[in-house]
This record gives structure tokens, C-alpha cells and sequence, in this order.
């Protein structure tokens, strides 16, 4: 059977850009379906972090740019400041999951940040992105300004407290759980035992009754 997994993660998260890598090699080959969840870490209107401030000066430079530097990965501290709050990229993203195209939206959303530096907080700048896609920008621009998949979003979001999710990237895979960066050897752990989990339930149960055997 296939494992689920679900990877709650936000598009201001370095981390949760860096984990796409091990969890695509832990995935590699197995059969499983992987969906990306929305979690906000700073919903409106609560103040977003700046890049010029010492906490992100400080992370990125003791572990964000090592870590991606091990594992090949082009990252960068964008300069937007204070950072964009994600609620209207992820209304987008309901609006992409309607077209086929979530997992590609979600790669470009957390590109566009921590490659190019992009305001994924700003509505010009997602109806480009959108449009480079392949995805109707104007039908897109519109259901944003509109608030089309706002309730989408919010019950995204209620699935996230129901699992009591308070960081990102947070993994569950089946119902065994993975908070913060994932090893490629944890994931592939968790992913065998969840599939073993799968075969145990599956597996007929030998036993004789009282009618004989």
C-alpha cells in the first residue's frame, strides 16, 4: 500500500527548501505520495522577521549557508524586509492544487525566495509567478484578490492544529512523526517502518477457533 506523507512547511523556511533534497532521495523508488501543507509561521498580523536583524544574520550564518553548502544547495538570505507574510501565496497554492500543479508550485514559491530573492508577499510578483507555471495568472490574480481559497486555506491551517503543528518543516509519514530537518536516513527509517506498519495490518491473522482450524 502506499505511505502518506505530509510535510507541513512555509515558504519563508529555508529549511523547509533544504529538506525537499533528502526527502526526494528517501523517497526515491518507493511508493508513496508526499503532500505539502501550509503552516504560517507569522500569520497577519503578527510582524515578520527582517534580514537585517541579528536572529537571521545569526541562523544563516552558524547554519543555514553551511548546511546548504554540504548539501549543494544555492541558497540566500533574501533582503526583503520585514520578510512577506505567506497567507496570499498560500491561497495560491489551493488555487494550483486545482490545476495539477501544487508540487510545482511549491518548489517555486520556495525558490523564488531563497534563490531569487523574490516578495512572495507581494500580488505582481505571484501573478508572474504563476504565469510561469503555465497557470492562468489572470484567473489566479483574480481568486486571490477575490479570497477564492481563503476558506481553503483555513481549513488547511485547522488540519494543522489538529496535529498541533508549532514548526516547520514538521513530516509525518503515516502516523509516525519528524519535527525540524530531516536526515535521508530518517526519512527512509520512518518510511519502512510505516510500510511495515502497512504489511502487519495487512497480513492474515493464523488462528484456530472452536469450530476447528
Amino acid at each position: 500500500m502506499t505511505v502518506r506523507i505530509k510535510v507541513w512547511s512555509d515558504y519563508v523556511c529555508p529549511f523547509c527548501l533544504l529538506a525537499k533534497q533528502p526527502l526526494a532521495e528517501a523517497t526515491a523508488g518507493r511508493d508513496v505520495a508526499v503532500e505539502w501543507m501550509p503552516f504560517e509561521l507569522r500569520p497577519e498580523p503578527t510582524p515578520t522577521l527582517r534580514p537585517e536583524g541579528d536572529y537571521l544574520r545569526d541562523i544563516w550564518s552558524r547554519v543555514v549557508y553551511p548546511m546548504a553548502e554540504r548539501m549543494g544547495v544555492a541558497v540566500r538570505l533574501p533582503d526583503v524586509s520585514p520578510q512577506p507574510h505567506t497567507r496570499l501565496a498560500f491561497e495560491g497554492y489551493q488555487f494550483a492544487k486545482e490545476h495539477h500543479l501544487a508540487d510545482a508550485y511549491n518548489d517555486r514559491m520556495l525558490r523564488a525566495f531563497f534563490e531569487d530573492g523574490l516578495d512572495i508577499g507581494d500580488l505582481d510578483v505571484l501573478e508572474k509567478l504563476a504565469a510561469g507555471l503555465g497557470l492562468p495568472a489572470t484567473a489566479y490574480r483574480a481568486a486571490l484578490e477575490d479570497g477564492q481559497y481563503a476558506q481553503a486555506h483555513r481549513v488547511a491551517l485547522a488540519e494543522a492544529a489538529v496535529h498541533r503543528i508549532t514548526a516547520v518543516p514538521t513530516i509525518l509519514i503515516e502516523d509516525i512523526r519528524i519535527e525540524g530537518m530531516p536526515s535521508q536516513a530518517a526519512l527512509r527509517e520512518a518510511i519502512n517502518r510505516a510500510a511495515a506498519k502497512q504489511g502487519d495490518h495487512l497480513a492474515p491473522r493464523l488462528a484456530c477457533s472452536i469450530e476447528g482450524c
